[in-house]
Protein backbone atom coordinates (compact mmCIF):
# COMPACT_ATOMS: atom_id res chain seq x y z
CA UNK A 1 0.00 0.00 0.00
CA UNK A 2 2.84 2.33 0.75
CA UNK A 3 4.43 1.46 -2.58
CA UNK A 4 1.14 2.04 -4.40
CA UNK A 5 0.71 5.41 -2.70
CA UNK A 6 4.24 6.45 -3.67
CA UNK A 7 3.65 5.40 -7.27
CA UNK A 8 0.50 7.52 -7.41
CA UNK A 9 2.37 10.44 -5.92
CA UNK A 10 5.17 10.04 -8.45
CA UNK A 11 2.71 9.79 -11.32
CA UNK A 12 0.91 12.98 -10.33
CA UNK A 13 4.19 14.83 -9.72
CA UNK A 14 5.48 14.03 -13.19
CA UNK A 15 2.22 14.83 -14.87
CA UNK A 16 2.42 18.05 -16.92
CA UNK A 17 0.01 20.73 -15.87
CA UNK A 18 -2.03 22.24 -18.65
CA UNK A 19 -1.10 25.91 -19.13
CA UNK A 20 -3.31 28.54 -20.57
CA UNK A 21 -2.35 30.03 -23.94
CA UNK A 22 -3.93 33.35 -22.96
CA UNK A 23 -1.56 36.28 -22.39
CA UNK A 24 -2.97 39.15 -20.40
CA UNK A 25 -1.49 42.60 -21.03
CA UNK A 26 -2.49 46.15 -20.32
CA UNK A 27 -3.24 48.11 -23.45
CA UNK A 28 -1.30 51.37 -23.69
CA UNK A 29 -3.58 54.25 -24.48
CA UNK A 30 -1.59 57.43 -25.11
CA UNK A 31 -2.86 60.52 -23.36
CA UNK A 32 -4.72 62.74 -25.79
CA UNK A 33 -3.34 66.25 -26.13
CA UNK A 34 -5.28 68.88 -24.24
CA UNK A 35 -6.33 72.19 -25.68
CA UNK A 36 -3.34 74.52 -26.29
CA UNK A 37 -1.48 75.41 -23.10
CA UNK A 38 -0.90 79.12 -22.45
CA UNK A 39 1.52 80.84 -20.10
CA UNK A 40 -0.05 83.31 -17.74
CA UNK A 41 0.23 86.99 -18.58
CA UNK A 42 2.79 88.67 -16.36
CA UNK A 43 3.86 92.23 -15.68
CA UNK A 44 6.89 93.32 -13.65
CA UNK A 45 7.85 96.91 -12.92
CA UNK A 46 11.27 97.81 -11.51
CA UNK A 47 12.54 101.23 -10.49
CA UNK A 48 16.24 101.73 -11.20
CA UNK A 49 18.82 104.47 -11.02
CA UNK A 50 20.56 104.59 -14.36
CA UNK A 51 22.90 107.24 -15.73
CA UNK A 52 22.39 109.15 -12.48
CA UNK A 53 18.58 109.43 -12.85
CA UNK A 54 15.54 107.37 -11.85
CA UNK A 55 13.93 105.16 -14.51
CA UNK A 56 11.10 102.66 -14.59
CA UNK A 57 11.57 99.33 -16.38
CA UNK A 58 8.33 97.56 -17.29
CA UNK A 59 8.38 94.00 -18.69
CA UNK A 60 5.08 92.49 -19.85
CA UNK A 61 4.76 88.87 -21.02
CA UNK A 62 1.61 87.98 -22.96
CA UNK A 63 0.50 84.77 -24.69
CA UNK A 64 0.35 85.63 -28.40
CA UNK A 65 -2.36 83.83 -30.36
CA UNK A 66 -1.11 85.56 -33.51
CA UNK A 67 2.19 83.63 -33.38
CA UNK A 68 2.57 80.05 -34.66
CA UNK A 69 1.91 77.47 -31.95
CA UNK A 70 4.62 75.10 -30.78
CA UNK A 71 3.87 71.36 -30.75
CA UNK A 72 5.84 68.92 -28.60
CA UNK A 73 6.65 65.28 -29.41
CA UNK A 74 3.37 64.07 -27.85
CA UNK A 75 1.33 66.42 -30.06
CA UNK A 76 0.53 68.86 -27.24
CA UNK A 77 0.22 72.44 -28.55
CA UNK A 78 1.54 75.52 -26.72
CA UNK A 79 0.83 79.20 -27.34
CA UNK A 80 4.07 81.16 -27.77
CA UNK A 81 4.60 84.46 -25.92
CA UNK A 82 5.51 88.01 -26.81
CA UNK A 83 7.29 90.31 -24.38
CA UNK A 84 7.06 94.10 -24.36
CA UNK A 85 9.97 95.99 -22.79
CA UNK A 86 9.29 99.60 -21.81
CA UNK A 87 11.88 101.91 -20.25
CA UNK A 88 10.61 105.30 -19.08
CA UNK A 89 12.19 108.32 -17.48
CA UNK A 90 10.81 109.61 -14.21
CA UNK A 91 8.59 112.09 -16.16
CA UNK A 92 7.03 109.11 -18.06
CA UNK A 93 8.78 109.97 -21.35
CA UNK A 94 9.89 106.89 -23.25
CA UNK A 95 13.46 105.79 -23.71
CA UNK A 96 12.41 102.55 -25.40
CA UNK A 97 9.30 100.48 -26.04
CA UNK A 98 9.93 97.32 -27.99
CA UNK A 99 7.98 94.11 -28.57
CA UNK A 100 9.97 90.87 -28.67
CA UNK A 101 8.98 87.46 -29.98
CA UNK A 102 11.01 84.28 -30.33
CA UNK A 103 11.79 85.48 -33.87
CA UNK A 104 13.64 88.47 -32.38
CA UNK A 105 16.25 86.00 -31.12
CA UNK A 106 16.20 83.46 -33.97
CA UNK A 107 19.84 84.03 -34.99
CA UNK A 108 20.87 82.87 -31.49
CA UNK A 109 18.74 79.70 -31.52
CA UNK A 110 19.38 76.37 -33.16
CA UNK A 111 16.73 74.77 -35.37
CA UNK A 112 15.23 72.78 -32.49
CA UNK A 113 14.55 75.89 -30.39
CA UNK A 114 13.31 77.85 -33.42
CA UNK A 115 10.73 75.09 -34.02
CA UNK A 116 10.06 73.63 -30.55
CA UNK A 117 10.89 76.52 -28.20
CA UNK A 118 8.80 79.32 -26.73
CA UNK A 119 9.85 82.79 -25.57
CA UNK A 120 9.55 82.02 -21.89
CA UNK A 121 10.71 85.06 -19.96
CA UNK A 122 12.67 88.30 -19.73
CA UNK A 123 13.85 89.81 -16.46
CA UNK A 124 15.77 92.94 -15.56
CA UNK A 125 19.19 91.85 -14.33
CA UNK A 126 21.27 94.91 -13.43
CA UNK A 127 22.65 98.30 -14.35
CA UNK A 128 26.19 97.86 -15.63
CA UNK A 129 27.96 101.10 -16.47
CA UNK A 130 25.97 102.90 -19.18
CA UNK A 131 23.76 99.88 -19.94
CA UNK A 132 20.69 98.13 -18.60
CA UNK A 133 21.14 94.34 -18.66
CA UNK A 134 18.32 91.81 -19.08
CA UNK A 135 18.20 88.02 -19.06
CA UNK A 136 16.01 86.33 -21.69
CA UNK A 137 15.04 82.66 -21.83
CA UNK A 138 13.79 80.64 -24.80
CA UNK A 139 12.83 77.19 -23.55
CA UNK A 140 11.12 73.96 -24.45
CA UNK A 141 7.57 74.15 -23.06
CA UNK A 142 7.02 72.56 -19.65
CA UNK A 143 10.76 72.08 -19.10
CA UNK A 144 12.82 73.71 -16.39
CA UNK A 145 16.17 72.46 -17.65
CA UNK A 146 15.98 72.75 -21.45
CA UNK A 147 16.52 76.39 -22.44
CA UNK A 148 18.74 78.87 -24.24
CA UNK A 149 19.87 81.83 -22.08
CA UNK A 150 20.31 85.17 -23.82
CA UNK A 151 21.61 88.52 -22.62
CA UNK A 152 20.01 91.75 -23.81
CA UNK A 153 21.72 95.11 -23.23
CA UNK A 154 20.29 98.58 -23.77
CA UNK A 155 22.26 101.83 -23.86
CA UNK A 156 21.07 105.37 -22.98
CA UNK A 157 19.80 106.02 -26.54
CA UNK A 158 17.57 102.95 -26.42
CA UNK A 159 19.81 100.89 -28.71
CA UNK A 160 19.63 97.18 -27.98
CA UNK A 161 22.23 94.46 -28.47
CA UNK A 162 21.72 90.75 -27.90
CA UNK A 163 24.14 87.94 -27.30
CA UNK A 164 23.88 84.31 -26.34
CA UNK A 165 24.24 83.80 -22.60
CA UNK A 166 27.11 81.84 -21.16
CA UNK A 167 26.42 78.45 -19.61
CA UNK A 168 29.43 76.79 -18.05
CA UNK A 169 31.83 79.15 -19.81
CA UNK A 170 30.45 78.64 -23.33
CA UNK A 171 32.15 81.81 -24.50
CA UNK A 172 30.92 84.81 -26.44
CA UNK A 173 28.66 84.09 -29.43
CA UNK A 174 28.67 87.62 -30.81
CA UNK A 175 26.24 90.51 -30.76
CA UNK A 176 23.52 91.86 -32.99
CA UNK A 177 22.41 95.47 -33.00
CA UNK A 178 18.70 96.28 -32.81
CA UNK A 179 17.99 99.99 -32.84
CA UNK A 180 15.27 101.67 -30.78
CA UNK A 181 11.74 100.96 -31.87
CA UNK A 182 8.49 102.32 -30.54
CA UNK A 183 4.99 100.82 -30.68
Amino acid sequence: MVVAGMMMLAATACKEKKQSEDIITIKYVPEKPKSPIRSSAESRQTEVTWLGRPYVVLIERMPADSLPMVTDERGQKYVDNSIRLTVMRNDSSLVCRKMFTKGSFSSYLDGDYRQQGVLDNMVFHKVEGPELKFAVVVSHPDSDDEFIPLELSMNGEGNISIRRGNLLDEGDRGEEYLGPEED
